[in-house]
């Protein structure tokens, strides 16, 4: 089957370019998932990617964005934007309105929709799982980017600020910026392997490989392992466990969210990473009455250092590739690995 056809089960639609992470957010984001596939997982993926990504999930990471330069359907299902949702000042991130037209802003064609959709075109078994499993590990990485979880000034793109001396917008910060700038201020001993093969073999000659070791040595394998299990959990196998069902199994009404089921969850996932706007991601002095003369600067201590400090985008990076690590195996996997999402 043809991109094409894909297309037509993901909604047909154009909007304002917004893009996440840039490249080296989706590989980093990518190359951490491949560590944890299950060897199933990986044979069949090996199958599944094409050629040029050499059984590698990095390579494929940034194909959805690439296209959408000339398919421009593929926009709004890179980002969801709540209706009444304002950073710093109003969060809101609601799947219903109360009338049941739906709360957000791009209607069914958003990120959220779009794992979905993925995810269901691929267990189904149908023709055109490679552009299925590509769209999938790319908008994984694009909803642990906050700024794509809210339509306020296009996920920032309107908001002119300023980072390391240069105009910029903020979407751009989050972006590249703080990225760009942990690159640049990495140990150097992290340029050296680390004593873990699973973790080295899973990694390539590029210009973010030592901050890929940064992250898993001093993150998910240190400070946040104990986190890792608490990263994949979805509320419906919660609410199973308590009980919390319908005659058919399936969480009640109240709890039910279109996009979410027990194992695959983008909804519940991308809430609290939608609520980083308004504690942290958009300065309130961005929404301060006045002129102001020069735009405000964020490369300061107060702002990219407390996200330095929190390891913040570190975090949500390490959050991308467990969560895309756990949706793979559970969609190719084969059931002699066991039930469990990842292999901790």
């Amino acid at each position: 089957m043809r991109t094409t056809s894909v297309i037509l089960a993901l909604g047909l639609a154009s909007t304002p370019a917004v893009h996440a992470w840039g490249a080296v957010g989706h590989e980093i984001a990518a190359t951490i998932a491949q560590m944890y596939l299950y060897p199933s997982t990986l044979s069949k993926l090996c199958s599944v990617l094409p050629p040029y990504a050499e059984c590698h999930l990095a390579p494929v990471a940034t194909w959805a964005d690439k296209i959408r330069f000339y398919q421009r359907w593929s926009g709004p299902l890179h980002y969801v934007g709540s209706i009444g949702d304002h950073p710093s000042q109003t969060c809101v991130f609601q799947a219903e309105k109360e009338n049941d037209k739906g709360g957000w802003e791009n209607s069914q064609y958003n990120v959220l929709n779009g794992i979905r959709n993925t995810t269901e075109w691929i267990l189904d078994g149908r023709e055109g799982v490679e552009e299925a499993t590509k769209f999938l590990v790319h908008f994984l990485g694009d909803m642990h980017q906050p700024l794509h979880l809210t339509g306020r000034d296009r996920g920032g793109n309107g908001m002119k600020v300023r980072f390391d001396g240069r105009q910029t917008n903020l979407h751009s910060v989050w972006d590249s910026g703080l990225i760009a700038k942990s690159l640049r201020t990495l140990p150097l001993n992290y340029t050296r392997p680390l004593p873990i093969d699973w973790v080295e073999s899973a990694l390539r000659e590029t210009i973010y490989t030592p901050y890929i070791r940064q992250i898993m040595w001093e993150g998910v394998l240190t400070e946040w392992k104990d986190e890792l299990d608490a990263w994949l959990l979805c509320p419906g196998a919660v609410w199973k466990t308590l009980g919390l069902v319908n005659q058919d199994g399936n969480p009640t009404p109240l709890q039910s969210i279109p996009t979410d089921d027990d194992v695959v969850c983008p909804f519940a996932w991308g809430e609290p990473i939608h609520q980083l706007n308004c504690d942290l991601i958009w300065p309130p002095e961005l929404d301060e009455y006045g002129p102001r003369p020069h735009y405000i600067e964020l490369d300061t201590p107060e702002y990219s250092g407390r996200i330095k400090r929190e390891k913040l985008i570190e975090k949500l990076l390490a959050m991308a590739g467990i969560r895309m690590a756990g949706v793979l195996n559970y969609l190719f996997a084969d059931e002699s690995d066991g039930n469990r999402l990842l292999l901790l």
